[in-house]
């Protein structure tokens, strides 16, 4: 069994947003829908992802805004970022992207593994941003999208093991299962890796 790798993950998005319970629904299985708004808070987790152990340490941010100054300390020794806003907040929208050309400028890079997460998916009536409109400036980044509901433990677990295999792809270590001879394409439209045939 390979050694778990450490990672760190900084969720980032405006204030009220599901950050935190988007976090807590992952390490712990439990919606905690009430939470102090004004703390930044890390989580430890193992989590398994294609035959390999991840060690992760979230660090669930306080909620920022568009004149937010973006702290060096989310940009120093993380690996990954999941951006988060809410379908049900326009407000929220605009905000990620601000968000994320700071993290861009801190990070002092063209593209860092990001998923953007469009969350409260089951508040269908309130909902403002169709999934388009998320899906579309994900592919402008370069990045992964999703929609989540903290309230579902599962789909809160697929947003954290997609930031894995995010990063995993940037330092160039496809899922083990691909590693063996494989022939392998990319979805144009959701950029997932698909294989062919093995040989």
């Amino acid at each position: 069994m390979p050694q778990p790798k450490y990672r760190k993950i900084a969720v980032l998005g405006y204030r009220s947003v599901g950050k935190s319970s988007l976090t807590i629904q992952f390490v712990e299985g439990q919606f905690v829908d009430s939470y102090d708004p004004t703390i930044e808070n890390t989580f430890n987790k193992m989590v398994s992802v294609n035959g390999q152990d991840f060690n992760l340490q979230l660090v669930d941010t306080a909620g920022q805004d568009e004149y937010s100054i973006f702290p060096q300390s989310h940009s120093m020794d993380i690996h990954g970022y999941v951006l988060v806003y809410s379908v049900t907040s326009m407000k929220s929208f605009e905000v990620v992207q601000v968000l994320h050309d700071k993290l861009l400028d801190m990070v002092g890079k063209i593209q860092v593994p990001t998923v953007l997460v469009g969350n409260k998916k089951d508040l269908h009536m309130e909902r403002v941003i169709k999934p388009e409109e998320g899906k579309k400036l994900a592919d402008s980044w370069g990045a992964a999208f999703m929609e989540s509901s903290a309230k579902e433990n599962q789909t809160a677990v697929e947003v954290f093991k997609r930031i894995i295999l995010e990063m995993e792809k940037v330092d160039g270590n496809a899922p083990s299962e691909e590693k063996k001879c494989a022939v392998i394409g990319i979805c144009e439209q959701c950029g997932c890796v698909y294989i062919y045939k093995r040989m």
